[in-house]
């Protein structure tokens, strides 16, 4: 295959107080998909802050061709032929679709006043749009696409750099199973015409779908490689936690009729024309599966009172409730930990103890007051339930890793003890060894009783948690499976409708 574009060998970086990486090597060849695989803070993204000049290593070369290179910063990458695709969206929502994917690159017109010329920019992106499956304008703002789609024009910007190395950071993050299949076709084009790649993900049915091989860290040194006839959804655990997780069977938890959360002929401001009916039993983790833009979080934020729903009904225990605003369903016990939990399900720049009380401050305070020894406390014991893993419960939440965030972002909902839980992409962005708590605690929560609404893009996640999956489609539920009949080609075949 030839000699490396991009080697890095012997990288060291140190933060005050912590080795984030320890000699760490890896290369990726012309035509070359190396996965880069690793639990939260195994050094990962440090690593490809220094491919990209955001950071500078401690020791290390990083040669480029066989020839050291200094990456001094962001425009040294690129010149170099260095495109990222990054987990954290880095978009500007004030502008559109080509703006922002031709950002800082735009074409102009009219000589020294230097005016975008806006029809060459649309016919630009255009085939990148297309090429991903992306059904959207150029001229669309991209505050109105919902987070799959901008995860899509993220992707799309990357490809317009024609890079010789492309670093992918759970570029499928956000997508479901139809767009995940999409990308993957796009990078074995891309290897064809030989571009390098190296893909950073925690779904490791694509790592076996698409890389030739993958490199894992731990704890900030390198753990071992595997070629792509190794590469094994047990291999690759192993190398990653440095232990095998004990094996996940499904085992049904849903107890008595299934009329503990019904929804009835609900109906969204994006879908008013379908009503969509379905119920969840007490115990029972009902699994929400579709496409993007099927609807499932418009349903969710509806039920919520995040978004107010044009019409339906929904009966708690057989009694109709009224739920017209967020702090209607915190008090009949409907909670919703959302996609975005950094932007919707967290203050981030406050401490965990503040996130966790924020919904239940009456709880800690007496006359008016918060007290902070019953805040301290209640809020420790929900965190050590969880098995938060933080210095303290006054770090910010910024600071913690996703995994870490998200029981953050379910801890302070199970203080106020759920009814209904809806919990959207639970473990977006989640490692392996996270993944393996949180459905944990789901299961946990479903076996106390808890009745649940999951809604996943992950169809390993569906398939292995749910008693039931409701397939939705542009607003509708296609169609309700039992645990017996979820099959992926049955839940693909509902997504789509040709089998409602």
């Amino acid at each position: 295959m030839g000699d490396p574009v991009l080697e890095l060998r012997g990288i060291a970086k140190r933060f005050p107080g912590v080795q984030a990486l320890r000699g760490v090597s890896l290369d990726v060849r012309a035509g070359e998909v190396v996965a880069l695989l690793g639990e939260n803070g195994a050094g990962k993204s440090t690593l490809m802050k220094i491919v990209g000049g955001i950071e500078q290593p401690d020791a290390g070369d990083v040669l480029i061709d066989g020839i050291r290179t200094v990456v001094h910063d962001v425009r040294t990458a690129a010149a170099l032929g260095i495109a990222f695709i990054h987990q954290e969206l880095n978009l500007l929502d004030n502008l559109d679709v080509a703006g922002n994917v031709l950002l800082g690159r735009e074409p102009t017109r009219g000589g020294l006043l230097r005016l975008l010329d806006r029809p060459t920019m649309r016919a630009r992106v255009r085939p990148y749009l297309a090429q991903l499956g992306l059904d959207v304008s150029p001229d669309a703002a991209v505050a109105a696409l919902s987070i799959a789609q901008q995860q899509l024009v993220e992707i799309a910007k990357a490809l317009s750099l024609d890079a010789r190395v492309l670093v992918m950071d759970e570029p499928t993050s956000s997508l479901t199973l139809a767009e995940t299949a999409r990308l993957l076709d796009v990078i074995a084009g891309l290897r064809a015409q030989g571009v390098a790649v190296i893909y950073i993900t925690h779904r490791l049915g694509e790592v076996q779908k698409i890389a030739d091989r993958a490199v894992v860290l731990r704890d900030g040194a390198n753990a071992g490689q595997l070629a792509g006839h190794e590469l094994t959804h047990d291999a690759m655990i192993r190398l990653m936690v440095g232990r095998d997780l004990a094996s996940q069977h499904h085992q049904p938890h849903a107890e008595g009729p299934r009329d503990r959360f019904t929804v009835e002929a609900l109906r969204t401001q994006r879908y008013p024309q379908h009503a969509v009916s379905f119920a969840v039993a007490r115990g029972e983790i009902l699994g929400m599966a579709g496409l993007v833009g099927a609807g499932r979080s418009e349903v969710a934020r509806a039920i919520a009172g995040i978004d107010p729903a044009v019409a339906g009904q929904i009966r708690l225990d057989g009694r109709l409730v009224t739920i017209a605003t967020p702090a209607d369903a915190i008090r009949h016990r409907v909670f919703l930990v959302p996609e975005d939990r950094r932007g919707a399900g967290l203050v981030v720049a406050s401490s965990i103890r503040e996130n966790v009380s924020l919904p239940a401050l009456d709880r800690y305070a007496a006359w008016g007051l918060v007290s902070d020894a019953r805040e301290r406390k209640g809020v420790s014991a929900i965190c050590q339930q969880l098995q938060v893993k933080a210095p303290s419960i006054d770090v910010s939440a910024a600071t913690l890793s996703g995994g870490n965030q998200q029981k953050v972002a379910l801890a302070k909902w199970l203080a106020l003890d759920p009814r209904v839980l809806i919990v959207d992409e639970p473990t977006r962005g989640i490692d392996v060894g996270a993944k393996a708590e949180i459905y944990r605690l789901l299961r946990d929560l479903a076996r106390k009783g808890v009745s649940i609404v999951m809604i996943s893009s992950d169809m390993e996640e569906v398939l292995l948690l749910s008693d039931r999956v409701a397939v939705m489609h542009e607003g509708r539920v296609a169609g309700i499976l039992e645990r017996q009949e979820c099959t992926e080609p049955r839940i693909m075949t509902l997504a789509v409708a040709s089998g409602a």
